[in-house]
């Protein structure tokens, strides 16, 4: 099949694979998978099914309407309703369709997932917690690269506002300019004098770091070169000025042994 030939993420006609390890990353690829495909599809994963209810044209109630009775429009928004447990089903393993097989409903396989793997809520504010205290505590080691302390940090962040959403600090670009090692303390007192820290995103600084760091390698690289030609010239110096002091020390020990050699002649 064509749909073979796509990974992950790279199909709009495979929803992204269920990794319980990797819940909240999945949560989020799953709902704006989903948002895409279909808005109403999401809505009834939130909300539970439509249901087959239409307006009695003579006292204005809503009624169930029977199968019989249902119109095209009514079946196909119904239908829907089995469309959105099909696509949770999709990426289901095994393994989780056995905890949701008895769910009638495409929010109840929802809330029974998020409850498998996220927890209630008192389990995701230790959660909330937890991180929270990483994120205060987060630092960035001296010869740690700008990709993967931001990695780091973007885990932190990302998944504080996942099980938060009103979490929000707009300090992410000064917090990350506080953790960074001495080394950089002149690149981040030139940022703050040349640009608003309040308007200046993550990417951006980021970015901006990344163009400095390779320019901090480079004068590196040059300044180790330089300082091993230095070294190399003071042992080459050495050496010669070692080679000078033997040859003057045999030169004298020669007119020594010549000296002490006359000096018994004489007396012969």
């Amino acid at each position: 099949m064509d749909s073979d030939k796509y990974l992950e993420g790279q199909s709009m006609e495979r929803p992204p694979l269920f990794k319980s390890d990797h819940f909240i990353y999945w949560k989020n690829s799953f709902e704006t998978y989903v948002k895409a495909k279909d808005l109403d599809l999401w809505h009834i994963v939130l909300n539970d099914d439509f249901s087959p209810l239409a307006g009695n044209k003579e006292t204005q109630i809503l009624e169930i309407v029977p199968f019989e009775q249902q119109d095209d429009d009514l079946k196909k928004k119904l239908a829907k309703n089995n469309e959105a447990k099909m696509v949770l089903y999709n990426f289901l393993p095994k393994k989780e369709y056995e905890i949701i097989f008895m769910c009638k409903t495409a929010k109840d396989i929802w809330q029974s997932l998020l409850f498998t793997h996220q927890g209630n809520s008192q389990v995701n504010d230790n959660k909330i917690d937890l991180l929270v205290q990483q994120y205060e505590k987060f630092t960035i080691l001296e010869e740690e690269s700008i990709n993967s302390g931001f990695a780091r940090f973007n885990t932190i962040i990302t998944s504080l506002e996942a099980l938060d959403e009103g979490f929000c600090s707009k300090n992410y670009v000064r917090k990350f300019f506080m953790v960074l090692h001495s080394k950089w303390r002149a690149k981040v007192t030139t940022t703050e004098e040349s640009k608003d820290l309040s308007s200046l995103s993550l990417d951006e600084l980021i970015g901006n770091l990344k163009v400095h760091e390779v320019v901090m390698e480079k004068d590196s690289e040059i300044y180790r070169g330089k300082k091993e030609r230095v070294k190399s010239i003071a042992l080459k110096a050495k050496k010669e000025s070692g080679d000078d002091e033997t040859l003057t020390s045999g030169s004298n020990d020669k007119e020594y042994a010549m000296a002490v050699r006359n000096f018994k002649k004489f007396f012969r």
